[in-house]
């Protein structure tokens, strides 16, 4: 049974002009044409520039590229997903017959869709001030805890491919295994392999860069584990 919407509203701390923004932010578009699809593509903005803003204050000395990486570990789809479940925000969503029998209510994508969307809508009732203050809130623990020298961190594929480069052997090879699912929920599933070990692993993901960026990781900490 799906709860409803003010409850959340009032768990979130939220008090909505228009009520009937934040349905509609809960509301996918599987259960019809009035959906979240654009308070989501809304949010998404505003969110990017919230956690773009908070990261320049809190990293004075960062280069771009490192501000980027951290703002992207913040703002994905798995990161928001695990907020959005963090607060139950499964038990509230609207979704069609065909999504709540396949599990929708817990699907990352639909999960950080509908997160990015109440944002959009908390601004269009409210304005960009309170949905920066919510958002902040919303982030406090993950931005608290980030690591002093997180900013500078590389992502996993470029870490791998200069500890080859490092042992003058060849560049890691990622090999695309499967590709499942419909084209707008597509999962990508990709092997890495490398000279050092004859182990390969594996990573999966909802694009090929993050199946990779996940294989990568792994092979990170094979050959660390390797290596004791």
């Amino acid at each position: 049974m799906i709860k409803a919407a003010h409850i959340l509203c009032n768990k979130l701390g939220l008090k909505f002009n228009d009520p009937e923004l934040f349905k509609t932010a809960l509301t996918h578009r599987s259960a019809g044409a009035y959906n979240n699809e654009r308070l989501e593509f809304l949010g998404d903005s505003i969110l990017g520039y919230v956690i773009a803003q908070q990261l320049y204050d809190r990293f004075p000395d960062a280069s771009e590229g490192g501000l980027s990486r951290l703002r992207a570990g913040l703002v994905n789809e798995t990161s928001l997903a695990g907020l959005a479940r963090k607060h139950k925000l499964g038990d509230y969503l609207r979704l069609g017959q065909g999504e709540m029998k396949s599990g929708g209510f817990d699907r990352d994508s639909i999960l950080s869709d509908a997160l990015e969307a109440i944002m959009g809508a908390l601004f269009k009732d409210q304005g960009i001030t309170a949905c920066q203050q919510w958002i902040e809130w919303l982030f406090a623990d993950q931005l608290q805890n980030l690591p002093l020298d997180s900013a500078g961190q590389k992502d996993p594929k470029t870490r791998l491919q200069e500890l080859m480069q490092s042992k003058r052997l060849d560049l890691p090879e990622y090999i695309l295994l499967s590709m499942d699912g419909p084209s707008h929920e597509q999962i990508f599933t990709v092997q890495c392999s490398v000279k050092l070990i004859e182990d390969t692993t594996v990573g999966v993901g909802i694009s090929r860069k993050k199946a990779e960026q996940q294989a990568a990781e792994h092979m990170l900490a094979l050959l660390a584990k390797d290596s004791e």
